[in-house]
This record gives C-alpha cells, sequence and structure tokens, in this order.
C-alpha cells in the first residue's frame, strides 16, 4: 500500500513539474532572460496606430460610454490615432517596468491628447510601457511624437468617409509605398473578427523602421478587412 501511494504521489509532481514547464514555454514574455522588465534594456520599439472608426464601432457595440471612447468618438473625425509605443525583445516584451509607477504629469498628457485622444489611453501607455523605455516621462512623450511624425498615412486613409473592405497587404503596400525604407517584414496589420483594428510599425531604438519576425507572425490573417468610415465633422 505505502509503494503504490508513493508512485501515485510522484506521478502527481511529475505531472505538476510538466504543467509548469508547459506554462513557461507556451509564454515567451514570462520566461524572458535576466532583462525581464528592467527599465531601457530592450530590443526594439512598435509603433501601434490605432484605426478609430473600429475603436468606435467596437465601443458602441458593447454598448460602452466611458469617458475615452466619448472623447475620441465624437466630435472631431479621427483616422489613426496612436495607441502607444511598446518597447518589446525580439521574442516577448516587458510591461510595468515600475510599481507603482511615478504619477504622469497633467500637462504632458494634455500635451498629446492631438495624437491620443483619450488621458485614460495617456496615462495607462505611461504605466505600461513608458516605464520600460528608460526615459523620462517627457522624454518617453516625445519619442511618440517623433516615432508618429516618421510615418506617413497613406492619403487613401485620411479622410475616408465611406466603409473600405481591402486585403490587410494591400494595407501594407500602401503604407510602405509612401514610406522610404519601410518593408513588409517591419509592418503588421491587426484585425477583430472583421474590421481592422491596427497597423504596427517596428522600430529601431532610434526609431529607424526594423524588422521583427514576431510582431509579423501576429499579424492579421484574413483575406479582408472592413474599414469603417471616419466619424464626426
Amino acid at each position: 500500500m505505502f509503494q503504490a501511494l508513493r508512485f501515485v504521489v510522484s506521478r502527481r509532481f511529475l505531472s505538476l513539474a510538466f504543467l509548469a514547464l508547459a506554462a513557461l514555454t507556451a509564454n515567451p514574455a514570462s520566461a524572458q532572460d535576466r532583462r525581464q522588465n528592467a527599465p531601457g534594456e530592450f530590443d526594439f520599439y512598435v509603433l501601434s496606430l490605432s484605426w478609430s472608426p473600429s475603436f468606435c464601432e467596437a465601443a458602441q457595440e458593447r454598448g460602452g460610454n466611458n469617458r475615452s471612447a466619448q472623447m475620441q468618438c465624437g466630435g472631431r473625425p479621427y483616422s489613426f490615432v496612436v495607441h502607444g509605443l511598446w518597447p518589446q525583445y525580439d521574442r516577448g516584451f516587458p510591461n510595468y517596468c515600475e510599481r507603482p509607477a511615478p504619477r504622469l504629469a497633467r500637462n504632458i498628457m494634455q500635451s498629446m491628447l492631438d495624437l491620443m485622444p483619450a488621458p485614460g489611453l495617456i496615462f495607462s501607455e505611461w504605466d505600461k510601457h513608458g516605464t520600460c523605455s528608460g526615459l523620462g516621462q517627457r522624454g518617453y512623450f516625445e519619442a511618440i511624437r517623433k516615432a508618429r511624425a516618421g510615418v506617413k498615412i497613406p492619403d487613401e486613409f485620411l479622410d475616408l468617409q465611406q466603409a473600405k473592405t481591402i486585403a490587410p497587404d494591400a494595407i501594407e503596400e500602401a503604407f510602405i509605398k509612401v514610406n522610404p525604407g519601410l518593408s513588409n517584414s517591419a509592418i503588421a496589420v491587426t484585425c477583430d473578427r472583421n474590421r481592422l483594428t491596427e497597423v504596427r510599425v517596428c522600430m529601431s531604438k532610434d526609431l529607424q523602421f526594423r524588422a521583427c519576425e514576431e510582431i509579423d507572425r501576429r499579424a492579421c490573417r484574413r483575406d479582408q478587412v472592413v474599414m469603417p468610415p471616419m466619424r464626426g465633422g
């Protein structure tokens, strides 16, 4: 009986060890090297540009009435807005590198509303991603502004008045065409069930375009996506 009990306990121990190992290998971010969540220690940035009309449609479908949705989805007709500038590892990414994060100065938040039209988004991006940049508050948001200035939005997406159905590859090609030095390996399009959600552009620490295989692997795999028209006016 003792032998049988020892066998059961051993099997249970091995099963738990196997599950722990599987969890680590399934989530590369949890198995990072010594740099994990060390401010300033990362390989590149992702500039995430959100298609605002898709965000607003999704918020409306969820019945969302929060302040961020109200600010972005009424009044000014937004097209692409900045979601964030995210430090990345070649495998995985850091986040929340200072807990608690230093409170973002309100005047810095207000200075970014032209690119990121929701205070809650700006505060959360600082807490989650800005603290990993190794930059101070002003330096991080200046980097966002510089990164955004380095990406030209194709003219056909600046004043979209009717819904547009388009292949993700065609969106990438439109960006590549108007941004010298940008290649397919440095840009990825994301989507939800049927809508364009974001265009993600990979940049080096000095904000030059660079390849990023892992970001590209997480790109939208649909043949076509819908770009809802711009709102407000």
